[in-house]
This record gives structure tokens, C-alpha cells and sequence, in this order.
């Protein structure tokens, strides 16, 4: 009886064996052998399973510098041991974020970048292996939260040497890499402490580096300088990459004593940096900075300025290059891609379109975004014939003897009104414009030279040789429905056209007695007025087709799921934006405003991959 009750006794406890398995969610094992410090605040398994091997693991718990100094002793045995530098960069940011401790910070940077970049010798980390996309981020989030911002900008700041719990690091730095684009880079904020909103998709290139949005604080002395950042609005915020490079690190780690230095980054001018013989991606945030450029009711003030109030320029004749804005410094080779915004509108409006386009390197490897500002309650001619001269101009400044072919293959795409205007680059008008207001030849009119000059530029058009391709977006080639109504009508009353201007319309009409001219201006033209369906320009316009050799490209926006061919977008009918003679035609059922649309930057990506060749 009692041997029966035994065997009884020892099948029950075989039951419980101290080793099995339990069935659990897929989900719960993923995340247990995937968590880290950056995740879930926990060490990662092959942290614990390096501290458990060396019997560190009980030490770390109850006492975790103690810990981590014995680790790095183990380590002192190895130097080359991969897996004690990861676990010491872990734990050494985990003990940073408990204690707010620069110092912790700092060496989980060392630590991973060690890791990461062994000497000529040793074989680098395998990309399978999941500690080295973590280690990365030890390493950017390490430089990141141990490199104080604020030092960077200090006028007298050129490094310094920071006592770490393995020894001393010495930082150095060159105020140099604060130049970018003939400004002095200032109030560097990591973009890890930003949340981006108006903004649907928010990109970082994933690399090393610590991934900062940088504000343009002074501009650089020098005539260089000054060229350089002709064309980069000075409220443009910058992403930048802060890179802390380390001379031998493994070796600085076995001798107590580090020596690096901070190298700064912008996404134009390398995504790549060079380590130990290898190509490494740099890390770069890129919404964070655009987002952060357009924040601010100041910003979306200028629409409705520039709608109401004409007269950007100081004279009508004044050069109007510097209304060509860069979000980059120009780089020869790079094909412009000029965005024309609409009526009431800014450049503002192309955010959401830039951000999907930056975030895409095979189009920014080819490609530089230039944006088109201007006043746009102002008559369509003038303001045409101002963007022509704007392109024509800064081609010249940017390449004098033309030698960047690239420049000659230029994108111009245009929303509503900025539609019109992209047409008048492709065009050849002749006399047609002048002779819907005068019977008189243009030759024989009574004008200064100033007044010959603006009106000969606001109707008198030719192909630009340069401009290949034109996208038009949600245009009115046929005038706009909302402009007739009572709206439309208040809005244009609203309109202050330029004195000068005005000014110019009145001497010409006063002292040339023609009666087609006096009833055609018998008051300032809006742009309001040259989209109405019946208004001679836009008709003219209409009729004139694009030159020879240059592509065409129409997006029609059409609000509803009703037949496209019937329906408008709330400002122009699908019949207005229609053009047959066009290379692609595409209906994205959006209102008006569709260039933040994924339809609509879907296409444009298709046709600028299209327009460089890209497969």
C-alpha cells in the first residue's frame, strides 16, 4: 500500500516537471524576446542572458552601477566581445534614464558605437542580428539626451572632456560645421522630443546620428554667403544629423580615455557618413523640420496678405528671383520641381506633397523642390509674366554659362490660379493677349520704358526653353463657376491691386485714346476677374496650345462618387480643368484644395519618376 501511494506520489509531481512548455499567443513570445531599454524600458533578452553567463545578473539587480562596473571589467578581459558592449550600452541608458545622468548617456553612445564599428579585423555585426538596429538607437538616442544643444550654439564652445564611469571622453568640435547655406545654424532641438501634427505620414531615414531640427540664426559675412542664401526663407527650419565620431573606440574603452568629435549633417549635403571603411546611413528627420518651418498663425497670414494686398515687388520692374524659394541650397545636377500655389493660397499648401516627396530618395537623389510665391489677387498676365522672369533670372544666377543640363529639364506644377501661370511658360501668345484690349499695334502705343516693359512681360509670351514638363492641378482652363457667384464677386472687390500698378493703367489708358482699351480697363483687373468664364485672357489663354516637346499633365479634382465628366471639385467643374491634348489624365474625387491629396501626390510621383527615368 505505501509503495502504491509513492508511485502515485512521484507520476503526480512528473506532471509538474521544472521544464515544459505552455501554449501562449504568438504576439506575447515576439514581444518578450524582441523588448529593450527603448521599448519597454527592460533589458533586452540577450542583455540578461550576457549578465546571467557571468553571473552579473543578481548584482545588477540590487545594485546596477555595481553591476554595470563589473561588466565592463569582464569586458576589459575581452575587448572584442560584442555581446558584453551591447549589454554595457544598454544598461548604461537605462541607468541614464533612472537617473537623468549625462554621463550614463554618453557612455551607452561609446558602448554602442563600439559595437557597432569594430576595428579592420573584426567582423561587424550581422544586420539579421536584432541588437544592431537597437544599437543604433543607443547610440543616437545616447548622443542625443548626453550632448547638450545649447552647447553647439555657444560662441566659445569648442568641446570639452567629460568625466564617463569608464574613464574620460574628450569631445571635440568645429564651429565650421555650424555654416550651412551662408547661414549660421542655431537652437538645435532633437526631433525625438517633437510631435508633428497637419502632417499625415511622418518620416526619419533610419541610420546613426542624432537626428536634430535646426533654426538658420545669423547669416554667414561674405559675398559667397550672401548668394548662397539668396533664395532660403530665413524661418525654414533645418533637419540635421549630429554625429559623434570616435577614434578607435574598443581601444579608447580599454584605456580609460575616448577622443572624438561632433561632425553636423543636413540631409543635402551627405546621407551617408564613412566608418571604418564602411558606408553608414545617417538618421534625419525630416517632418519633424517642416512641420516645425510652417507652425505659427504668421505663416498663414501671408495668404491671405498676398491675395489682398498686390505689390510684392518694390517696383513693378524690380528683379523678382528672390520669389523663388529653396528648401535646400541648390546642388548642380538636381532637376527643379517648381510648385505654383492658387488664389488665396501660399506655399504653405504644398506641405503635405513635400513631405511625401522628401521622405522618397530616389526622387530626392534627382530632384530639388523650389516654391513659387506670390501675390495672387494680382491680374494673371502680370503675375505670369513675374514668374517667368523669376525662373529665367535665378537659372542665370545659379548657372551663367548653362552648363547644368539638369536645369534644363525643369518641372513646373501648378494648383488653380498657379495652373495658369505654368501654362504662360509653355506658350507662344504672339500679339493675342494685346489684341483683346487695343485695335492699336503694340508698337505704336504711347509708353515710357517702364511701362513697356510690364506690359510687354504681363502679354507677351514665349515658350521658357528650359521647362519640360508642366503638371496642372485642379485648374481652371475654362474659368471657374465660384467666381461668378456672389462670392466670388465679394472676394474680388476685396482685391487691392499694387499702386503702381493701378497707376501704370491709368497714364497708358489716359493718354491713348482707344476705345477698346478704355472699356477693357476701365478698372484694375483682378485675377479674380481673368478666371470668370467669359474673360478674354483666360479664353485666349485657353486656346493657345503647349509648345512642341514639352509634356503635359492634368489632375482634375471632382468631389462625390457621380460621373467625373459632371461633377467639380466646389471652385472648378471637371469641364473647366479638362484639357484633351495632354500626355495623362487623372480624376481624384477630392474638393478643391487636393494637392495634399494621396491620389494627387501618388501621380506626381509617377510622373517625375517617369520625367527621370526611373523605373
Amino acid at each position: 500500500m505505501k509503495r502504491a501511494f509513492v508511485l502515485l506520489l512521484l507520476a503526480g509531481l512528473g506532471c509538474a516537471s521544472p521544464t515544459g512548455i505552455r501554449r501562449v499567443d504568438a504576439r506575447e513570445v515576439h514581444k518578450t524576446l524582441t523588448e529593450n531599454v527603448l521599448s519597454t524600458g527592460r533589458p533586452s533578452v540577450p542583455t540578461r542572458q550576457t549578465l546571467q553567463r557571468l553571473g552579473l545578473r543578481e548584482l545588477f539587480e540590487h545594485e546596477p552601477a555595481l553591476g554595470i562596473e563589473a561588466l565592463h571589467a569582464r569586458l576589459l578581459e575581452q575587448p572584442n566581445s560584442g555581446a558584453r558592449l551591447f549589454a554595457l550600452a544598454e544598461l548604461s541608458f537605462w541607468l541614464g534614464e533612472r537617473e537623468h545622468d549625462r554621463a550614463r548617456y554618453l557612455s551607452a553612445a561609446v558602448y554602442a558605437y563600439a559595437y557597432l564599428f569594430p576595428p579592420e579585423g573584426f567582423p561587424p555585426p550581422e544586420a539579421t542580428d536584432p541588437r544592431y538596429r537597437v544599437a543604433c538607437d543607443l547610440y543616437n538616442r545616447g548622443l542625443t539626451e548626453g550632448i547638450a544643444a545649447e552647447k553647439l550654439q555657444s560662441d566659445d564652445w569648442a568641446g570639452e572632456t567629460i568625466a564617463l564611469p569608464m574613464g574620460e571622453l574628450a569631445v571635440a568640435f568645429d564651429r565650421r560645421e555650424l555654416e550651412w547655406a551662408g547661414w549660421r545654424l542655431g537652437d538645435f532641438l532633437p526631433a525625438a522630443y517633437f510631435e508633428v501634427r497637419g502632417l499625415r505620414n511622418r518620416y526619419r531615414y533610419p541610420g546613426v546620428g542624432a537626428p536634430l531640427v535646426a533654426t538658420l540664426d545669423a547669416p554667414v559675412a561674405g559675398a559667397d554667403a550672401a548668394r548662397r542664401r539668396k533664395h532660403i526663407p530665413p524661418r525654414l527650419k533645418v533637419p540635421v544629423s549630429g554625429f559623434l565620431r570616435i577614434d578607435d573606440a574598443r581601444a579608447g574603452i580599454a584605456a580609460g580615455r575616448v577622443a572624438s568629435r561632433i561632425e553636423l549633417f543636413s540631409q543635402d549635403e551627405a546621407l551617408a557618413v564613412e566608418v571604418e571603411g564602411k558606408r553608414v546611413p545617417l538618421e534625419f528627420e525630416t517632418s519633424s523640420a517642416l512641420a516645425y518651418t510652417l507652425d505659427g498663425p504668421p505663416i498663414w497670414w501671408d495668404e491671405f496678405r498676398g491675395f489682398l494686398y498686390g505689390g510684392v515687388l518694390p517696383r513693378l520692374t524690380a528683379a523678382p528671383a528672390d520669389q523663388i524659394l529653396f528648401l535646400h541650397p541648390y546642388r548642380p545636377g538636381k532637376i527643379p520641381v517648381v510648385l505654383v500655389h492658387g488664389t488665396a493660397s501660399s506655399v504653405q499648401r504644398w506641405a503635405e506633397l513635400v513631405n511625401e516627396l522628401e521622405s522618397d530618395r530616389l526622387l530626392t537623389e534627382r530632384y530639388q523642390l523650389w516654391l513659387y510665391r506670390y501675390d495672387s489677387g494680382n491680374p494673371i498676365g502680370f503675375s505670369g509674366g513675374v514668374f517667368r522672369d523669376a525662373l529665367r533670372e535665378t537659372l542665370h544666377e545659379l548657372d551663367p554659362e548653362g552648363l547644368d543640363l539638369a536645369l534644363q529639364q525643369m518641372v513646373v506644377i501648378g494648383h488653380s490660379q498657379g495652373g495658369l501661370l505654368t501654362k504662360l511658360t509653355v506658350v507662344d501668345s504672339q500679339d493675342r493677349f494685346w489684341r483683346t484690349i487695343s485695335r492699336k499695334p503694340f508698337d505704336q502705343i504711347d509708353l515710357d520704358d517702364d511701362e513697356r516693359e510690364v506690359l510687354g512681360r504681363s502679354l507677351f509670351f514665349e515658350p521658357l526653353p528650359f521647362v519640360k514638363r508642366v503638371v496642372f492641378i485642379a485648374t481652371p482652363h475654362r474659368g471657374s463657376y465660384l467666381t461668378l457667384q456672389r462670392l466670388g464677386r465679394w472676394a474680388a472687390s476685396l482685391v487691392e491691386i499694387p499702386n503702381g500698378l493701378s497707376q501704370l493703367t491709368f497714364d497708358f489708358v489716359t493718354r491713348n485714346q482707344d476705345d477698346l482699351l478704355i472699356r477693357s480697363l476701365d478698372r484694375p483687373t483682378t485675377a479674380i476677374d481673368n478666371m470668370t468664364p467669359k474673360n478674354p485672357f483666360l479664353r485666349t489663354l485657353l486656346k493657345l496650345p503647349i509648345a512642341r516637346g514639352v509634356h503635359a499633365h492634368s489632375i482634375i479634382a471632382v468631389e462625390g462618387e457621380g460621373p467625373a465628366e459632371a461633377g467639380a471639385d466646389g471652385v472648378v467643374q471637371y469641364r473647366s480643368a479638362y484639357l484633351k491634348y495632354v500626355d495623362s489624365t487623372l480624376v481624384v474625387r477630392s474638393p478643391h484644395s487636393c494637392q495634399g491629396n494621396f491620389a494627387t501626390i501618388e501621380e506626381v510621383r509617377r510622373i517625375l519618376r517617369e520625367h527621370a527615368g526611373i523605373e
